[in-house]
């Protein structure tokens, strides 16, 4: 490949990592004009998506820093962790920290359509509805084949399209939870305002996070079950559902009073994809995880922020080793938190009386507490200022 490369970066994945990496690769001076952002859905579908997603504060620096925030989105003030049938719980709060919000819950569209905005203003190249068939990579590039015909050639290919567990090309590190996460919104007769719940049962995590919106629900439900429970909990009336969710989760609440229609996804770990000398994979594409404690996008987009760094640099094979090096450590401790509190704090057997008593520790400890909050807030930062910040 001796002719001129048409980009320095191909982004395959227009989703909000994707854009990210976009929007943070011109930010730090790389020309809009030398990076591709390339998927097979048109904008019109992608803002569409009613999904909620949670954002720690950290992502909303990152999303500042591009220009993509404010956007609509509640914020979390506190988090409440528990164990059903369990005594002791923790609280995280936003007035340890001193911020403004531990995180904020938003609509994926809304979040997808700031971060468009944030691309065109950058002159970002955007192919759009398009697929990439395949890549080959060489010496001196990255050759792609779309379905329209067209090839186009870059200095870095970046994969950032994960897709659903159970959908994709097994990984080094993989493993079936054996859990289905049941997805909704909701309402409630006794709502705590910006309050999020994380409440670990015998079949895996139920978490309720605040979020308004148009439909006048007040809260967004991940209710992790095995798959079995989960088929039936889709077919149910509403009525029965509610009921049951209350089961579940208690009566902290109050009444679970109404709720949209409700789809469902597996839920695995499917970590460590493979980086060649000129490709590279972040967010989902590289690490998808379960959804306990709402990390999987919030660490995609740190993963962003480093490889924009690394590749405004220099886009070769040089950048991608120091992207994989300095996103180490960040990427294998909380892979390794989600999936330890995933499959060990949903365990039905004598360890949970431990997992209650650590959460009441874990109450009264101050640092440990803080120590966590800011984890999942910021990632790893390895004692020193986060390095994924307004750089």
């Amino acid at each position: 490949m001796q002719q001129a490369l048409d980009y320095d970066v191909a982004i395959l994945g227009a989703g909000p990592v994707g854009m990210a990496l976009a929007a943070l690769l011109a930010r730090r001076g790389v020309p809009g004009s030398r990076v591709a952002l390339i998927d097979a859905k048109s904008l019109g579908q992608a803002i569409t998506d009613p999904r909620s997603i949670a954002l720690a504060w950290g992502s909303r620096v990152l999303l500042e820093e591009v220009a993509a925030w404010p956007l609509p989105a509640t914020p979390i003030h506190q988090i409440h962790v528990s164990r059903r049938g369990r005594l002791g719980r923790s609280m995280m709060d936003r007035l340890e920290h001193k911020l403004p919000a531990l995180g904020y819950v938003a609509r994926y569209g809304d979040v997808v359509g700031a971060l468009a905005i944030a691309c065109e203003r950058a002159g970002v190249t955007v192919i759009r509805p398009a697929r990439v068939e395949r890549f080959e990579e060489q010496s001196d590039g990255v050759t792609l084949a779309l379905d329209d015909g067209r090839t186009l050639t870059a200095a870095v290919t970046v994969q950032a399209e994960g897709g659903v567990f159970g959908q994709q090309q097994d990984k080094a590190v993989r493993r079936d939870y054996g859990q289905t996460a049941v997805i909704a919104r909701i309402s409630t007769s006794s709502p705590i305002a910006f309050r999020a719940f994380e409440r670990f049962t015998d079949e895996g995590p139920l978490a309720l996070l605040p979020q308004d919106g148009a439909d006048g629900h007040q809260y967004a439900l991940v209710w992790c079950v095995k798959p079995e429970r989960a088929a039936q909990l889709l077919a149910l009336e509403d009525d029965t559902f509610l009921h049951q969710l209350g089961g579940a989760f208690g009566s902290r609440l109050g009444r679970f009073t109404r709720v949209s229609p409700r789809a469902a996804f597996p839920l695995g770990l499917n970590a460590g994809a493979h980086a060649g000398r000129r490709t590279v994979a972040i967010g989902n594409a590289a690490q998808t995880l379960h959804p306990v404690a709402g990390q999987g996008l919030n660490l995609g987009l740190r993963d962003a922020a480093v490889l924009a760094r690394a590749l405004a640099r220099q886009a070769g094979p040089d950048a991608i080793a120091r992207f994989a090096e300095e996103r180490d450590h960040d990427r294998r401790l909380v892979i390794s938190l989600t999936d330890a509190m995933a499959r060990i704090f949903t365990d039905s057997g004598p360890l949970q009386s431990l997992f209650g008593l650590s959460l009441a520790v874990l109450d009264t400890v101050k640092p440990a507490r803080m120590l966590l909050a800011e984890l999942m807030m910021f990632g790893h930062r390895g004692g020193r200022a986060p390095r994924y910040y307004n750089e």
